[in-house]
């Protein structure tokens, strides 16, 4: 069996997944690697890069396989590939490390997919936190945010079955599905359970929106997806305009819910407020070698002042967008902790449409800190307070009335 092996460098979003796939990339390179199987009882298993070699005896895997076959008592569930797939996934699972975890060819299109920005569910991303399975952030005008869904709900069953014991993937299987379909979640929020019905739609999402409020410019970014870096340019082109016409006073890079996307994306957007030469992120591997990711390019944005929003469903490249404006003092940071999402992983494409997510790394902040399972703590710590039942509104954002007031002083 040859597994044709295609790389890619990548920074997962946020904890782990969105409810419509998961995986980020962040540049790629061919391997060109294969792997030989031997005797179906006994074979060998080589490292595709070292060449090292270990003989495993593999007679006790069909042994329990075919122990299955002869007893199991309902023949429909034992499909093939299921158990084939569900094998892989146990082998890579019981590294223990959440981030690392195989995908079906499915689940790997469904990856990709997300960071091109159209895929159908329920607009919310997933995440794992104390071994719960948790809302990350719902996504701005989904059928989660329409829904009162927020960012910290716990997910306690899906459709009635108790996640329990479930990884991200499972619930990512249950809760995604075809548009008009109904999803029931049962939540846990604060000190109260409640369940929502909601029915999936097709999921448009617009990874950067700009507006003009008060003399400030607003940029939500949303994601650091596929077209991110196109759009951003765009945005940059119309505040550079109203700059140059008197009309803006400051910039608001509102990055509440941006659970992360592609580390070049993080760099690139960092880039347009540091100089050139200016680290913006290093990543740091097992045997303290790392790599500084700096900027390359002339920002355009280098002397307005800026203002980040953040809050606890801010992780990974939009954490270190705002990590490293607030370690360089470019920016002031207001509203709350973020999520806390500091490891990289490799996404590796494999043969039949599958692939595997590894942790390769973990970044590292400009002056040093690691800021994994801690976020990024706020200059200005401000809370939204929403009445219960209401959806959000500009009314109440007191984040963003924050992040204006300090514009135009």
């Amino acid at each position: 069996m040859k597994l044709a092996i295609l790389t890619h460098k990548l920074l997962i979003v946020s904890v782990a997944v969105v409810i419509f796939g998961f995986g980020y990339r962040a540049g790629q390179y061919n391997a060109g690697k294969s792997l030989q199987a031997g005797p179906a009882q006994n074979f060998s298993v080589t490292n595709l890069e070292e060449k090292n070699v270990h003989n495993i005896d593999f007679s006790l895997f069909w042994e329990t396989w075919n122990a299955l076959e002869q007893h199991y008592v309902d023949k429909e569930k034992l499909k093939t590939k299921t158990l084939y797939y569900g094998a892989i996934k146990g082998m890579v699972a019981s590294v223990g490390d959440a981030y690392t975890f195989f995908l079906t060819p499915e689940e790997n299109k469904q990856s990709k997919d997300d960071l091109e920005g159209t895929f159908e569910g329920i607009g919310a991303e997933l995440g794992l936190k104390n071994n719960e399975i948790v809302i990350v952030a719902p996504l701005k005008n989904s059928p989660a945010e329409k829904a009162g869904i927020r960012a910290g709900d716990i997910i306690l069953e899906v459709d009635g079955k108790s996640v329990q014991g479930w990884t991200i993937n499972q619930a990512v299987s249950k809760i995604r599905g075809p548009k008009g379909k109904p999803v029931a979640l049962t939540l846990f929020r604060v000190s109260e359970e409640l369940t929502i019905t909601l029915k999936r739609e097709a999921i448009n999402v617009p990874f950067v929106e700009l507006r003009f409020e008060k003399g400030v410019a607003v940029i939500e970014l949303t994601r650091f997806g596929e077209n991110t870096n196109r759009l951003w340019d765009q945005s940059v082109d119309s505040i550079v305009r109203n700059i140059q016409l008197g009309t803006v006073k400051g910039i608001v890079l509102d990055m509440r819910g941006n659970p992360g996307g592609f580390l070049d994306g993080a760099v690139y957007v960092a880039s347009e407020f540091l100089p050139r030469g200016s680290v913006v992120v290093k990543q740091e591997f097992a045997d303290n070698s790392h790599d500084d990711f700096t900027v390359e390019r002339e920002g355009k944005l280098l002397k307005i002042p800026v203002v980040v929003l953040v809050n606890q469903g801010s992780a990974s490249a939009s954490e270190i967008v705002a990590g490293a404006l607030q370690d360089y003092k470019r920016a002031q940071i207001v509203g709350e902790r973020s999520f806390g999402k500091g490891s990289v992983q490799q996404a590796i494409d494999l043969s039949e449409g599958a692939g595997v997510h590894v942790t390769v790394s973990k970044w590292i902040l400009p002056l040093g800190k690691w800021i994994n399972e801690k976020g990024i703590e706020p200059d200005v710590v401000i809370t939204n307070t929403i009445k219960e039942g209401n959806t959000p509104g500009r009314t109440d954002d007191l984040q963003l009335d924050k992040a204006i007031e300090l514009l135009l002083k």
